[in-house]
């Protein structure tokens, strides 16, 4: 399968068109952001462990159930996937109190929730990407009542499957933004990605940050950490 056209180019990825409408592949780079952009760096290495550990996990996400848009891992950086219109909503699913909920509801950080939360943001860079709840999400028609029964209905079972996973690898999933998107009959299915980008991911005994919070907030070893989260994958999965 060949790159074609760049259609998109966003903080951490580079999508192309492909001889096959239906399919894209989907480059994975080292570029860091955070804060909407406001901060900028790189992380090396980075684009390889996002672009494999992602494809793992939505291998096991789509054995348990949730269906995806992994077709096939091209190269170390470079991955074919189903070509989707993305639902513009970010879906944080939340284990404990840490980030932005901390801050909002003041909350100290590592409270653990008796149950999972799920909450919405519209995915949209100028305006913030602002908290939305699910009556506004339908009056300005980005999901229906349908499509999000299927989002939060995916969205808690991949919680349920990547939560048990990476207890196995003496790592607590605090919480993790999922996209979804639409295949062209309509269909909803995860895209984007999985990865320590996208996920708060706490060593199970000494709570140390092993994600991209390394990187947000100056920790240093934001590579180290992310090899480390990479290694415990590897071992564990089947």
């Amino acid at each position: 399968m060949q790159k074609l056209e760049m259609i998109y180019e966003g903080k951490a990825k580079r999508v192309y068109v492909t001889e096959d409408p239906a399919l894209l592949i989907v480059d994975y780079k080292d570029d860091a952001t955070a804060f909407n952009g406001e901060k900028k760096g790189t992380i090396v290495g980075k684009g390889i462990i996002n672009n494999q550990m992602s494809n793992r996990l939505m291998q096991r996400l789509e054995r348990a159930g949730v269906p995806t848009h992994f077709v096939q891992e091209l190269s170390e950086r470079e991955t074919l996937v189903k070509r989707v219109q993305i639902v513009p909503l970010e879906v944080i699913v939340r284990n404990t109190a840490a980030g932005s909920f901390s801050k909002r509801y003041g909350v100290e950080e590592g409270l653990v929730f008796d149950e999972p939360t799920i909450e919405f943001s519209y995915k949209n860079d100028a305006l913030g990407d602002p908290l939305i709840n699910t009556t506004h999400i339908a009056a300005i028609h980005l999901a229906t009542p349908e499509e999000l029964d299927a989002i939060r209905r995916y969205a808690l079972r991949a919680n349920e499957v990547l939560r048990a996973f990476w207890a196995s690898c003496g790592i607590t999933l605090v919480d993790f933004k999922l996209e979804f998107g639409r295949l062209s009959d309509g269909t909803i299915i995860l895209a984007d990605e999985i990865s320590p980008d996208t996920c708060r991911l706490w060593d199970s005994k000494t709570g140390e940050k092993l994600d991209k919070d390394r990187f947000r907030r100056d920790l240093g070893g934001v590579e180290d950490a992310y090899a480390e989260v990479m290694r415990r994958l590897r071992e564990h999965d089947e």
